[in-house]
């Protein structure tokens, strides 16, 4: 009889363990995906704002575009405006100067790591245990971004 609850203070032990870990393990990619998200804000900001200077006709679109926050709810409003900026980079007449391709490359790359953190961040929150234990608290499930990853290019 002794050892059926040294077993059970055991499994009880281990299955409190993996519940805090894995509580840690969403806490940390929240963070993540949080700091991606404002990543991924800087380099549309920047490339926004190197678009309004090197293509005149852009500047209210630019202008709108750093204007409205990349928070959850307002995605599609954002790049609705990002697919106008990007319609303004094709436009562009010969190469694009290195300064803008560096931008272009940093949304690139901050919309892959942030869309990378997301899938994560979704495929642990959506398991069946920790949604019914509630481990990912009270934090919101984060969406997607969806932005083309050709823009930009001619």
């Amino acid at each position: 009889m002794l050892i059926a609850w040294i077993a059970l203070a055991v499994l009880a032990t281990v299955f409190v363990c993996w519940c805090y870990f894995t509580a840690q393990r969403l806490n940390r990619l929240h963070i993540g995906t949080d700091a991606a998200l404002s990543s991924l804000q800087a380099a549309l900001d920047r490339r926004a704002d190197l678009v309004g200077v090197l293509a005149p006709g852009a500047v209210d679109d630019a202008r709108r575009a750093i204007d409205v926050p990349l928070a959850p709810g307002r995605f599609t409003e954002r790049a609705q405006l990002e697919h106008r900026i990007s319609d303004h980079l094709r436009d562009f007449e010969g190469d694009p100067p290195e300064l803008l391709e560096r931008a272009v490359f940093r949304v690139d790359t901050s919309y892959r790591f942030y869309n990378d953190y997301v899938t994560r961040t979704r495929a642990l929150r959506t398991r069946p245990l920790v949604r019914v234990l509630r481990l990912g608290g009270t934090a919101q499930l984060p969406e997607y971004f969806a932005l083309s990853l050709n823009d930009g290019e001619n």
